[in-house]
């Protein structure tokens, strides 16, 4: 009896823990969480991403913070972790994102939202890139696993799937993508 809970509970790690491919994605969304997008980023410690939205809601009153937080209306964000924005930090030469200017990182956030709750199934294709256009209007590609090519050709991973907010659907990556060519 031992032996089944043990091979049970790897079994469910392995899952747990296996790369988002379309084999391993819902075949529906989840339904809506309690939660909204900018409150589940808080309770997380995405403190970069987050930070980030406080910056350009300081500078260009752009009004994400309140969009995430209080909208009502559905979004699927491809979020970075902070390893991910410390990675880009090093890559550039800077100490964080207020060393950026606004509106170039208000262009980087809205590259890394769609429109509309998609899950995983409905992002990582079965066979060949899918292409998703972002609210900045500008393109990436996602292969069937789970790899983003932005267009500046680097490869973010999405490493956690399909987390369900009341205004949304969160895909975490472990890289931040970046709208240029």
């Amino acid at each position: 009896m031992k032996r089944i809970i043990a091979l049970a509970l790897m079994m469910v790690l392995v899952m747990a823990f296996a790369p988002v491919t379309q084999a391993a994605a819902p075949q529906a969304a989840p339904p809506p969480g309690t939660d909204s997008i900018a409150q589940i980023a808080i309770d997380a410690g995405f403190t970069e991403l987050v930070g980030a939205l406080v910056y350009v809601d300081a500078e260009l009153d752009a009004g994400l913070v309140d969009l995430f937080l209080n909208g009502t209306d559905q979004y699927t964000v491809f979020a970075p972790t902070n390893e991910a924005f410390e990675a880009l930090y090093l890559f550039l030469g800077i100490d964080g994102i207020t060393d950026l200017p606004p509106e170039l990182v208000l262009d980087v956030l809205l590259y890394h939202v769609i429109e509309g709750r998609r899950a995983a199934n409905s992002v990582v294709p079965p066979v060949r890139p899918r292409v998703i256009t972002t609210l900045l209007g500008a393109t990436f590609t996602v292969d069937r696993n789970a790899v983003i090519t932005d267009l500046f050709g680097q490869e973010a991973n999405i490493v956690a799937a399909n987390i369900s907010a009341s205004n949304g659907i969160i895909h975490v990556i472990d890289t931040v993508i970046l709208p240029l060519d």
